[in-house]
């Protein structure tokens, strides 16, 4: 995979956590100092950051670096009807770092859950 494909997947990690986050470009060129032309050039995709500024970004949204570098299903990548809280993301965060045993222990319960609510008609 070439270096195109990977600065689309910054791009668009980027600018998922800015919108569930509700910050613009200009709030991360105030908060943390950025040069305006590099954030315009993350988010439409035409350069990759250096690393620092990775971990700076995802020190800003409380996040893994990994979570802006890595794809992300597309599902993941869509825009929730609001912002996550501060617990949304922990649980996030701490289910993004499990192990595979304890995700799918996880997706299994919620697959359950899931079932049982269709069932009774609530989902």
């Amino acid at each position: 995979m070439g270096e195109d494909y990977y600065k689309k997947i910054f791009s668009e990690n980027l600018k998922y956590y800015m919108s569930i986050n509700e910050k613009t470009q200009v709030d991360i060129i105030n908060d943390l100092g950025v040069n305006k032309s590099s954030i315009s050039t993350w988010c439409n995709g035409t350069r990759l950051p250096r690393m620092d500024k990775v971990d700076m970004l995802a020190k800003y949204f409380h996040i893994n670096r990994s979570d802006l570098i890595e794809e992300r299903p597309a599902a993941d990548l869509s825009s929730p009807a609001s912002p996550l809280t501060d617990l949304d993301m922990e649980v996030a965060n701490k289910f993004h770092d499990a192990d595979s045993i304890s995700k799918a222990m996880v997706m299994k319960a919620l697959d359950i859950e899931l079932d049982d609510k269709k069932e009774k008609g609530i989902a």
